[in-house]
């Protein structure tokens, strides 16, 4: 075994990886950039290196920077955990030119899974089903429509080097395909440099079903399925395992069709072979089809390792040392159900628009897994994935598991950030999918009712009151009685609106609260509160922003009566950034004409492109930024002229 690994990654699985590997009394040493300086994962490590700036380029995309640190400090091997550099052939290569191992696949296996073109006929050679399709070489417009109409309607057009849904158009009828293969060339070229697609059937009521592998570089096992289905843009929301539905004899087709997969291209480590199922009547051992290869550890493997009871980093690294296969196919088995969803700081109402924010409290439900490479404390930064943490729970039938996973997403206490918490606990409380009727579909189909607003009671506004003056740990020691008014007057805000709610102080444990035309009791009863005769839920107070920790965390602000607001939202004519990022291109020009919903911009953050759009119809008056810059959240990057000024 190894005396010394460096993990080339950061944040969740930079953790996640160390956990492991320092209980195996395993040296670890963490790479970080100007960013990351105070990240958990570098407290965490047992050494820690600078490698460069905050953006991914200038530090975590640094191979030969990253293989010198691990040289440096002796380390022996590379962990790439997943993103950044884990899928990249070439440093596959300088690690091993280094005398170092590397931790995953040959550099070889990784580009024969590189491209899905390629990967696909490989696949078909080793008698893997792939979905009905174009994959070839020529990719002139002529042909790929001719190939389209022979498949025929609907198809997919797919970036052959794509991933996250970049380069993917779904086309319903000829008469859209030229568009859709223009638009999908496009995004391709400037996702992954190569606008090569390929075509193939698009599957009616699909499920994402994947395959997790383990091979030692001959031989080859599998640790049984997972069902990613439940995606938003193309992106996994929540996990399960195994599969609902699945029955014996399809998960021995599409465990044997995932072995048959990893031993042809000579696979060593954790990977994914990833299906496409047509759901439209019930799991069939012929209703699946090849999708992608991950030649790598994926981010919901916590999922198998609670059904299967394998620690699937252990097995990374006794195999990347020289050992054989821990377990053989046979004593692989299936316990329970488990279930991930993927906690984000995100802004659901914004369409999911990836959120910043320094995290002033992060508390998770102990019954749980909870895998995060953030404290309370912490920053989630622009220049990386917004994930805060992973919440995995296990039970002995899926009903007991899926009640699991509501309970620990209610009992999340998250602040200082938005978060997608409420629509992950209106996911888990989705009446087909907890009847185990799931497909890519379902989240689209039901969106508005999955992203409604949370609503507050009079109780929740009373104890954000009680938080914000103070009085919820009144003591007889603090004499609180003795010198504060009876009456005290104070305004939360809570979604744009202001609410000013009037207290009666009786007693240290006794207060009377007037929030418009209600009344809410609050009653100390055994030393903890209860406000409407209900529990009080815990609460946090960060300077200004009171957080309830109920319906999944509810956000008052304190308002200042004595602070003004004119002018906090600018004069309406301004396109600004809505968070910190990267300008990847601008489009308008000064003099430019534009009509509502013209794009003006490209900011990039956090793994994302944004485009900024016009909000109504106008003239470019100003541009205020150019391809390249650096902007934080609010700066101005477009004016547009004053209406009465355009007219």
């Amino acid at each position: 075994m190894f005396d010394t690994i460096l993990i080339a990654n950061r944040g969740e699985i930079a953790c996640r990886v160390m956990e492991t590997a320092q209980a195996m009394g395993v040296r670890c040493v963490a790479v970080y950039s100007d960013a990351d300086a105070a990240a958990k994962h570098v407290a965490m490590a047992d050494v820690g290196v600078h490698i460069g700036g905050s953006a991914p380029a200038d530090s975590y995309l640094r191979g030969d920077v990253i293989i010198q640190a691990a040289l440096d400090t002796g380390a022996q091997a590379i962990h790439p955990g997943y993103g950044f550099l884990s899928e990249n052939p070439d440093f596959v290569d300088a690690v091993e030119a280094a005398g170092l191992v590397f931790i995953g696949p040959s550099a070889d296996a990784i580009r024969a899974m590189g491209l899905k073109d390629a990967a696909k006929a490989l696949m078909v050679e080793a008698g893997v089903p792939v979905v009905p399709g174009y994959h070839g070489k020529d990719q002139s417009d002529d042909l790929l429509a001719s190939e389209a109409d022979k498949i025929g309607y609907p198809v997919l057009i797919k970036a052959v080097a794509g991933g996250g849904g970049k380069g993917m158009r779904l086309v319903e009828q000829a008469s859209g395909f030229a568009e859709a293969l223009a638009s999908a060339r496009s995004e391709a070229k400037t996702a992954f440099g190569n606008a090569d697609v390929l075509v193939e059937k698009f599957v009616s009521q699909p499920r994402h079903i994947e395959v997790q592998v383990f091979g030692d570089g001959n031989s080859a096992v599998h640790l049984f399925e997972r069902d990613c289905s439940l995606q938003r843009r193309h992106q996994k929301v929540i996990e399960e395992a195994p599969a609902p539905g699945m029955t014996a004899q399809m998960r021995e087709a599409m465990g044997q069709a995932a072995v048959r997969a990893a031993e042809a291209i000579g696979y060593k480590g954790a990977g994914t072979v990833e299906f496409i199922v047509d759901g439209s009547d019930g799991l069939k051992a012929d209703g699946f089809f090849f999708m992608e290869m991950n030649t790598r550890l994926q981010v919901e493997h916590p999922v198998t390792e609670a059904i299967t009871g394998v620690d699937l980093v252990e097995w990374q690294l006794r195999v990347a040392a020289g050992e054989d296969l821990p377990k053989a196919q046979e004593e692989l088995e299936i316990s329970g159900h488990a279930f991930e969803a993927r906690l984000y700081a995100e802004d659901v109402p914004k369409g999911f628009l990836p959120a910043t924010g320094t995290l002033t409290h992060l508390a998770f439900d102990p019954a749980c897994r909870a895998d995060s490479g953030v404290r309370a404390g912490d920053t989630i930064s622009p220049f990386y994935d917004p994930m805060i943490a992973k919440v995995i729970v296990h039970g002995p039938t899926r009903d007991v598991a899926l009640a699991r996973l509501r309970q620990a997403l209610a009992q999340c206490e998250v602040a200082g950030t938005v978060t997608n918490l409420a629509f992950l606990g209106a996911l888990a409380g989705h009446q087909g999918f907890r009847r185990g009727e799931v497909d890519t579909g379902l989240i689209a189909r039901d969106i508005d009712a999955l992203t409604t607003p949370p609503q507050i009671a009079p109780r929740h506004v009373a104890l954000a009151g009680m938080a914000a003056m103070g009085v919820i740990d009144a003591t007889p020691q603090q004499g609180f009685t003795l010198w504060e008014p009876l009456m005290q007057q104070i305004v939360l805000e809570w979604a744009g609106e202001q609410h000013t709610i009037k207290s009666e102080i009786l007693g240290l444990d006794s207060q009377r609260w007037h929030i418009g035309e209600e009344v809410v009791e609050a009653q100390r009863i055994g030393g903890r509160w209860q406000i409407g005769g209900l529990p009080a839920a815990p609460v946090t107070v960060a300077e200004d922003t009171i957080t309830v920790f109920d319906g999944y965390g509810l956000a008052f602000k304190k308002i200042d009566p004595l602070v003004q607001a004119a002018g906090a939202q600018g004069d309406g004519n301004l396109i600004e950034a809505p968070m910190p990022g990267l300008v990847r291109d601008v489009f308008a020009k000064v003099g430019q004409r534009v009509t509502l919903g013209d794009r003006l911009a490209i900011l990039e953050a956090m793994k994302m492109e944004h485009s900024l759009l016009a909000a109504r119809d106008g003239v470019v008056a100003e541009v205020l930024a150019q391809a390249g810059d650096q902007v934080e959240a609010g700066a101005a990057l477009v004016r547009l002229e004053p209406e009465e000024d355009a007219a």
